[in-house]
């Protein structure tokens, strides 16, 4: 019997180098090395890269015309079945170079969008996606031309799909109106969830930062969650909770969030809109950093900019440096604010553990309080709500060394012995 195996994509990679004073916003070498995984996440192959050194992009063909003459030799030498380009290609700009070369053309966005297309599980997830690629593509339709519906599969034309995207204008508006409306529908859902929680005073921690700095991994170590992680851009979409238990009793619900990428343009934010929120209502922020990365200090940029884009920087931030088993940093002390581990080896998740402690709201303290036996109802909740280390039964009550909240110790005031430690 022989295995049919769908046939990976040959891609080329192509930017224009302008010196720009903002490199995050420039295509360099990293920026084409991230381009490169991206392909390779979607399920491309590299076989080419082609970068312009030029101050300004061409407003029709984005490169220079002799450049892309030398592109579409590339294509045909290397018999490449895409091209990608690193920065957001205008309707007029798809149109032109996919007249002249020939293949399928994408940028950077149409590709991010495609991963989340293949990454959403969720309902709400899909919708987003959904929702996105068709506003990307709607002025771009005729720039996508026959080559992309003769092609039929592959990267860029997850989604929707070709057929949709083929019929007319009309149509993918009212598609585009009835996805608005279920997504509102989705969220208020969501919203109810979240004032539910605070309503119940559950503490979140979101899980933020950089594409594949090793969230999800982060929240497997500490919550057993079996949450897809891979060593992919992307490897988690929608957003997943689960709760931890501090030592103190306090229950904490931790959130994943999708990773951050340079060169994002505004309009993808909407794509993943929901479990950036989750970010802006928590009550701390865990930014995970990968700490073997040669970029590390460009994706600390980066994330602390969506983070004030989205309006979440002015939250409690602990950095969480991971992958510190390739550095040999887990020996660092870190501090109050930031710590050093290996999510996946779980080294210092103990420091982390003892971080979000300090950062959550409603730290617990400890005491040793004497409870008449004539309160046993106020044992009761003792028991239910805070931390009973240890109790001896004495003569005039229930002897307890607690970890209680502001609110309870308040109400045990008067029967408290003394603070412990």
């Amino acid at each position: 019997m022989e295995k049919n195996e769908e046939k990976q994509e040959k891609v080329i990679i192509a930017g224009v180098h302008r010196g720009l004073k903002d490199h995050l916003s420039d295509t360099t070498e990293q920026s084409m090395a991230e381009l490169y995984e991206l392909v390779k996440t979607a399920g491309g192959a590299v076989v080419g890269e082609m970068v312009q050194n030029k101050p300004d992009i061409e407003s029709a063909t984005y490169m220079g015309e002799g450049k892309l003459e030398e592109l579409k030799t590339a294509v045909e030498t290397l018999d490449a079945d895409a091209v990608v380009f690193d920065d957001e290609l205008s309707p007029v700009q798809m149109r032109n170079i996919t007249d002249l070369l020939g293949v399928k053309v994408l940028d950077r966005s149409m590709l991010i969008l495609d991963i989340f297309a293949m990454r959403a599980l969720s309902r709400e997830g899909k919708l987003q996606v959904e929702l996105a690629q068709l506003k990307y593509r709607l002025p771009r339709l005729r720039g996508f031309g026959a080559e992309m519906s003769r092609t039929g599969a592959g990267i860029g034309t997850r989604g929707p799909g070709e057929t949709r995207l083929e019929s007319d204008r009309r149509h993918i508006r009212r598609r585009i109106g009835a996805l608005e409306e279920e997504i509102a529908e989705v969220s208020k859902h969501r919203e109810l969830i979240r004032e539910r929680r605070k309503k119940d005073g559950v503490i979140t921690a979101a899980l933020v930062g950089y594409t594949n700095a090793g969230k999800s991994t982060l929240l497997n170590t500490l919550t057993d969650a079996q949450v897809f992680a891979e060593d992919k851009l992307f490897a988690t979409l929608d957003p997943t909770s689960r709760a931890i238990v501090l030592d103190d009793n306090r229950q904490i619900l931790l959130v994943d969030t999708v990773g951050f990428i340079r060169k994002l343009p505004h309009h993808l934010i909407e794509a993943f809109k929901s479990t950036l929120e989750e970010a802006v209502v928590a009550d701390v922020l865990l930014h995970v950093i990968d700490a073997s990365s040669e970029d590390t200090d460009d994706q600390i940029a980066v994330a602390e900019q969506v983070l004030s884009d989205i309006g979440a920087s002015n939250k409690p931030i602990i950095e969480v440096f991971n992958k510190c088993d390739k550095t040999g940093e887990e020996s660092l002390k870190g501090g109050k604010n930031r710590v050093y581990i290996s999510a996946k080896y779980k080294k210092n998740i103990d420091k982390l553990l003892s971080a979000i402690a300090d950062a959550a709201p409603g730290r617990k303290i400890k005491v040793k309080a004497l409870i008449p036996y004539s309160a046993g109802a106020l044992m009761s909740e003792l028991h239910e709500t805070q931390k009973v280390i240890s109790e001896e039964y004495s003569e005039n009550g229930t002897e307890a060394e607690l970890m209680v909240d502001a609110k309870m110790y308040d109400k045990i005031k008067e029967y408290i012995i003394h603070n412990v430690g």
